[in-house]
């Protein structure tokens, strides 16, 4: 019997295609920065806290926090792509303001955030609870527990688009 897990995490991709998944590559940053394997990496947002000159700015709110990439597929409506990615967010983190071209739906694997969007809304989530963001919703979730947030979200988004666009003091910065 065939172990579905093992065989998509091996990355074979042969194998894992024949299932009708995408395996999970290993990434590096020379395949990040080339293009190979997955489209992104690891996402670091709002700023890239792995620049080779040092460390992360302990004082950064949004220091540590990941969006790794674990598929990416068009969507079956011409012109959309479906994402699924990994966020990880540090204890005492949040992810930044920022909002996505489509749709976000996502599940709380670890941990409790406030996701906090501009028109005043808040939300409390906490392990087990999905939710749901508009298409252009500016949000941000701040890690409120005590481990590492893990939040897996799903994205139908233009694929004209960034995944992300970040808004930092007024400014909007648009992420691959």
């Amino acid at each position: 019997m065939i172990d579905r897990r093992t065989l998509i995490r091996n990355g074979s991709a042969a194998a894992a295609g024949a299932l009708g998944v995408t395996a999970l590559v290993p990434t590096t940053a020379a395949a990040a920065a080339t293009g190979d394997g997955l489209r992104e990496a690891h996402y670091h947002h709002p700023a890239d806290h792995t620049n080779p000159m040092g460390a992360a700015d302990p004082t950064d709110p949004t220091s540590g926090v990941t969006r790794t990439v674990l598929q990416r597929h068009p969507s079956p409506a011409e012109g959309w792509d479906t994402v699924q990615t990994l966020v990880e967010i540090p204890r005492d983190k949040e992810s930044g303001r920022h909002s996505h071209p489509g749709v976000e739906v996502g599940y709380i694997v670890r941990g409790d955030v406030l996701m906090v969007f501009d028109d005043g809304h808040v939300l409390r989530l906490r392990t087990g609870d999905p939710f749901f963001i508009p298409s252009g919703a500016v949000h941000n979730a701040r890690n409120v527990g005590r481990v590492t947030t893990m939040m897996l979200s799903t994205y139908v988004v233009d694929e004209t688009k960034p995944l992300v666009t970040a808004y930092e003091r007024g400014a909007a910065k648009s992420r691959p």
